[in-house]
């Protein structure tokens, strides 16, 4: 099993240097889900919300949330994302939506944690703006699901 990278010898934590690592395309996918009643899914998807484009200000959010995650996450390097992209598919089988978020860079390290930090603020906001009427919803399934580039290569989820 690997090493876990952001502890130094002392056991405390630390920004792992990435300095002599070479610049590389990197691309990472993460993927989360948002259940929900079919009442509020029916509202969403219709255009019915009271604050406006659910899917549309998720979107949005998610992207915000890739750029912003060196600022959340506290030993992530700031990177120079290239692309983010995140998509809300209606899933009338959950009920609900199922968010991917795609980041891409060139750079010294992946973008694996851009992408979770993607999906799951498109997921909150999903929360946030039909919470007045579905409190009970649920968001799951976060995890990254590709992740290619550098020295560690490709991985796919199975």
């Amino acid at each position: 099993m690997a090493e876990l990278t952001h502890f130094d010898a002392k056991g405390d934590a630390h920004m792992v240097d990435v300095s002599d690592k070479p610049s590389t395309a990197r691309v990472a996918v993460a993927e989360a889900w948002v259940k929900m009643a079919a009442e509020t899914f029916a509202l969403i998807t219709e255009g019915r919300a009271k604050k406006g484009d659910v899917i549309g200000v998720a979107r949005l959010a998610g992207i915000m949330g890739a750029k912003k995650t060196p600022e959340l996450i506290p030993l992530c390097h700031p990177l120079p994302v290239t692309k983010v992209a995140v998509e809300l598919e209606p899933d009338a089988d959950l009920p609900g939506l199922r968010i991917t978020a795609t980041v891409k860079t060139t750079g010294q390290t992946g973008v694996e944690m851009e992408a979770l930090t993607a999906a799951s603020t498109a997921a909150l906001t999903v929360y946030d703006m039909a919470k007045a009427v579905d409190r009970a919803m649920e968001i799951g399934g976060l995890r990254v699901v590709l992740k290619d580039g550098g020295k560690s290569g490709r991985y796919e989820a199975p």
